[in-house]
């Protein structure tokens, strides 16, 4: 799917005019970065970086692939498409922070250099891969802030995805960002995520009574011996809750069919014994048909798994649940049967994960599809790739909107630690600026706010930017880790945040600063090219008093 041609028709038109200018190998420097945190927070999480150095360890285009382009851009010469054709990433230097590490705005994720017409090819790729990657990271990681670490997180996602790549992306993504599992069968093939799944409403329904269970024999836990009538176990349970004292009044007869299914699971997965028990009424036939099955299960050997929830109050039904199953394991002393794990769905997102927090709720694990994968609260991050140097010449993109405004030349970027071990600021410099060192006072500026400036002195310095694809520079290359590291950093990450920059509502900014040196460049470059407007009318943009001699045609600000 990730192939050269995953990128935009001006992609190819831009190269074509850069060969027919002679300027397609001039060496350039690009920044991948994106302008504001997504869904209303401070922070973002990076990811999507291994794609991108695989898509350039294997960038080459097939000859299909260039008589492909030959129908399209009919009237280019026939050298271009004899360029294309051994072009390849061996000129291309990538470097980029850490794949899991927590990020913020215009800090650049990635550092692409090299030949300006392949790394113009490389743009859209690029941030497609790392849009959708850090986006979906992110959702899963302000899931996990709110769910707190104590439960489990499970990624139910995959039908409701946007398609087949993206229900992929999304599992694995999902798991970096903290999700300990995923429904989706293929991501844990690939990945090697941990998968998680029951039935659904449809298998208890397919049920219409005990009778259609066939073989109702089930060998004990041990193997010592074999419960012939295993749904006579059962029936036998049933009828003891029906009649206990503790729960006397809480229930009556129960659904027989749902009772069927549920037996009819067990059977089949006894050591993996987990039922949905909102098909008709969770408590007065899910949970005590489920609490049958369980018991019985229990006298040979086998614990049960747990429930889950897909429906109605679920704060109230997970504590009314857990109710259900203490007074079972005191009346009819079960160790352990009071902590039967509870797992609750149904359109969950982060306001509703809150909310069950501030209601007060029994529920041990959290399935979460739709608003997670869709990142239903905003479609993209929003990443961009801007040309900051060419031929060793800083270059700079203009806006009347500042936000828009890019930051000029090659930059080192710089992580700032404070004395309790929080990141108090990211700083960017120049390339060849000496760096800034623990212990010493160091200016911080915003990067277009005159006003905004702090001195730091940190009490550790980490730089951001890592060499991953080294070209032909023979500089160090870093390794790529596994997904299971990946997702350790982004947790430990997370961790050393400062938690007024984690919090939900009315987070505290994080700081993204530049050096005095690339304040004082980014200003002067802006105004050599800003085009020439009169005297009069650039001094008021800048706020100064301009005084005209009527004699001289002259003016002083």
């Amino acid at each position: 799917m990730v192939t050269p041609l995953l990128t935009d028709l001006y992609q190819f038109t831009m190269a074509y005019a850069y060969w027919k200018a002679g300027k397609h190998l001039e060496r350039a420097v690009f920044d991948l970065y994106f302008r504001k945190n997504p869904f209303g927070g401070e922070y973002t999480v990076f990811a999507g970086l291994e794609e991108c150095i695989r898509l350039i360890a294997n960038f080459h285009f097939k000859e299909e692939d260039i008589s492909f382009m030959r129908s399209v851009m009919p009237t280019c010469e026939d050298g271009f498409f004899n360029y294309l054709r051994e072009l390849d990433c061996s000129d291309v230097e990538v470097y980029a922070v850490p794949e899991g590490s927590v990020v913020f705005p215009k800090v650049p994720l990635m550092r692409v250099e090299g030949p300006v017409a392949v790394v113009q090819l490389l743009e859209t790729p690029f941030v497609n891969l790392i849009n959708y990657a850090s986006l979906v990271t992110t959702n899963a990681a302000r899931h996990r802030f709110v769910a707190g670490n104590t439960k489990s997180l499970l990624e139910f996602g995959l039908r409701r995805a946007q398609g087949p790549d993206g229900g992929i992306s999304a599992s694995k993504y999902c798991y970096i960002g903290g999700f300990d599992a995923t429904s989706n069968v293929a991501a844990g093939n690939l990945f090697g995520i941990p998968l998680r799944g029951t039935h659904s409403h449809a298998f208890v329904s397919s049920y219409m009574s005990p009778d259609e269970i066939v073989d109702k024999s089930l060998r004990s836990h041990d193997g010592s011996s074999t419960c012939r009538d295993f749904l006579s176990l059962v029936q036998t349970w049933l009828s003891k809750l029906q009649l206990s004292e503790s729960l006397r009044g809480v229930f009556g007869e129960t659904n027989q069919s749902e009772l069927a299914a549920f037996t009819s699971y067990a059977l089949a997965f006894p050591n993996n014994f987990l039922a949905l028990v909102d098909t008709y009424d969770v408590m007065r036939s899910g949970i005590p048909n489920f609490c049958a099955v369980a018991l019985a299960l229990n006298d040979l050997g086998y614990k049960a798994s747990g429930i889950r929830l897909d429906s109605g109050d679920l704060a109230y039904l997970s504590i009314e649940a857990r109710k259900f199953f203490h007074a079972i394991e005191k009346e009819f002393n079960v160790p352990g049967f009071g902590k039967m794990n509870i797992t609750a769905s149904n359109d969950l997102n982060e306001e509703t994960l809150d909310a069950l927090n501030k209601q007060g709720h029994e529920i041990d694990a959290f399935g979460i599809g739709t608003y997670l994968v869709t990142c239903y609260a905003q479609a993209a991050l929003g990443c961009v790739f801007k040309l900051v140097e060419i031929n060793k010449q800083p270059r700079i993109k203009l806006s009347e909107d500042v936000t828009k405004v890019s930051i000029p030349c090659k930059k080192r970027c710089f992580r700032l630690y404070g004395r309790e071990g929080y990141p108090l600021v990211d700083i960017m410099t120049g390339e060849n600026e000496t760096p800034p060192t623990v212990g010493e006072r160091i200016l911080c500026r915003h990067p277009f706010n005159e006003s905004k400036r702090a001195y730091v002195v940190p009490q550790r310095v980490e730089e951001l930017l890592k060499c991953y694809w080294p070209g032909s520079s023979n500089k160090p290359r870093e390794d790529l880790p596994l997904l299971e590291n990946i997702r350790d950093r982004c947790m430990q990450q997370l961790e050393q945040m400062r938690s007024d920059h984690m919090r939900r509502l009315n987070p505290t900014p994080y700081k993204v600063s530049v050096s005095g040196k690339l304040y004082d460049f980014i200003h002067f470059l802006w105004l050599s090219e800003a085009p020439e407007i009169a005297p009069f009318y650039k001094a008021l943009r800048w706020g100064f008093h301009f005084y005209f001699n009527p004699v001289t045609k002259t003016g002083n600000v």
